[in-house]
């Protein structure tokens, strides 16, 4: 019987990227809240959609991955968010115009619900097909999401001018049209290995500290019963809510340190926007790929051991280096590198904990810790800055991250006893055509 021939599995990384790109346009949101401040929103109105369009994708997220990739497969889910994304654009430049209501509806609660129908498939399919290089093409299909949301900023604004030319309900239908076309094409390729497929000459190495054996599949249901679970919970909680804080403040508390250190208004926040806009945004996008490649040689557990360990350091340390340019520069780097860490560490350390093949409903759930992160840290910064003390903040959070690694030193792996069998319903759409390398 002739061997099966499948696809060229980079094809997969190619997809992912895709799919990432327009997925990132969440983070986009900054770039339009100009010009609805400019047509009557209040601050806080510009920040219900964003705020609405994290809730849908993080609930819409744990649906795709738990009830709807196990029954229509990654290929279809992936096509179903670039349509519930690309509507909700489309939808909210054609008949939202600067309604307050319908760009919550729209753009937040659909566009954030396709965006979370999208998420979790390239993760799941690349892990599939990258047994040997789970860490790299993780880091891969993330950082497509910190990239993308750089790019939708940019053509909208200082490179594409789209908002000041077309004007901004057209740029969202622009980007309506954009999102479904590059989602849609990404789709075509998120399609699992054959069972049993594994790449040329790669045999599954012995488990690392905190691995489960190959083979060994939890489900949602026995992922929770674990503490290792909750551990990598909480670990995800501190070291996102670091991040989440620092990105929070990234402007108001270094604006404060260096106009206390002499500089002008203007100059202290022009400063302080480029330690943000640049230096942050760009360690975050390369720290998902360099950490996850790092990952697949040191380690998942060790990883993250450091990760958070230097991360408590760095938060610590910012509170002296905020006030000095250079030293500004060189913090948002080291923190901006770590906190795109998380991205790519967490999906692999939960497979390397819990097995591979079911992550797409188990990432989702750990996932939550995101949300949990988002909520605690921003709210601590800005309660503490409120109150005068910026840096009690930062000490807090970063003394928090170095509790997550020493959690993340007590991980062990999971009791394998009658879990081997253990994986969610049979998952469609599981072979394709064209031979990897």
């Amino acid at each position: 019987m002739p061997e099966q021939k499948v696809m060229n599995r980079w094809w997969v990384v190619v997809g992912g990227i895709l799919i990432q790109l327009c997925l990132g346009a969440i983070y986009a949101w900054s770039v339009f809240t100009p010009s609805l401040r400019e047509s009557g929103w209040t601050k806080a109105q510009t920040q219900f959609v964003f705020s609405a369009g994290l809730v849908s994708f993080a609930v819409v997220m744990v649906i795709a991955g738990y009830f709807l990739m196990p029954k229509i497969g990654p290929r279809k889910l992936a096509l179903s968010g670039a349509i519930v994304l690309g509507i909700g654009y489309l939808l909210g430049g054609l008949i939202g115009k600067t309604s307050v209501p319908l760009l919550i509806l729209l753009i937040g609660i659909v566009g954030g619900g396709g965006i979370g129908l999208g998420y979790v498939v390239p993760i799941a399919v690349g892990m599939r097909w990258f047994p040997d290089k789970k860490g790299l093409i993780t880091g891969l299909a993330v950082a497509g999401f910190g990239f993308g949301a750089m790019l939708w900023v940019k053509l909208a604004g200082s490179w594409g001018h789209l908002i000041a030319s077309q004007g901004l309900s057209n740029t969202f239908m622009i980007y309506g049209v954009l999102f479904f076309s590059l989602v849609a094409i990404g789709a075509i390729w998120m399609v699992y290995p054959p069972q049993g497929w594994k790449p040329a000459g790669w045999t599954a190495p012995p488990p690392k500290a905190g691995q489960v054996a190959e083979g060994v599949n939890y489900v949602a249901g026995q992922m929770l019963k674990t503490p290792q679970f909750y551990m990598i919970f909480l670990t995800f909680v501190f070291s996102a809510g670091a991040g989440l804080m620092t990105i929070g403040l990234m402007k108001l508390f270094p604006k404060e340190a260096l106009q206390t250190a002499g500089m002008t208004e203007d100059a202290a926040s022009a400063v302080a926007g480029t330690a943000m806009a640049v230096f942050f945004s760009l360690a975050n996008g390369f720290g998902r790929i360099i950490w996850g490649t790092l990952s697949d040689k040191l380690g998942r557990k060790i990883s993250v051991i450091i990760m958070c360990a230097t991360q408590g350091i760095f938060v610590i340390a910012f509170t002296k280096m905020a006030g000095t340019p250079a030293l500004l520069y060189l913090g948002a780097v080291l923190i901006g590198f770590n906190f795109g860490g998380n991205f790519a560490l967490f999906p692999t350390i939960t497979a390397d904990t819990f097995g591979a093949k079911n992550i797409a409903q188990l990432y989702p759930l750990v996932f939550l810790a995101y949300g949990v992160g988002g909520i605690g840290g921003p709210i601590l910064g800005g309660r503490l800055g409120d109150l005068g003390n910026f840096p009690l903040a930062f000490t807090i959070c970063g003394v928090l991250c170095i509790v997550a690694a020493g959690l993340s030193m007590m991980l062990r792996p999971v009791e394998m006893s009658g879990i081997a069998a253990a994986s969610a319903s049979p998952e469609p759409e599981l072979t394709a055509g064209a031979k990897p390398e």
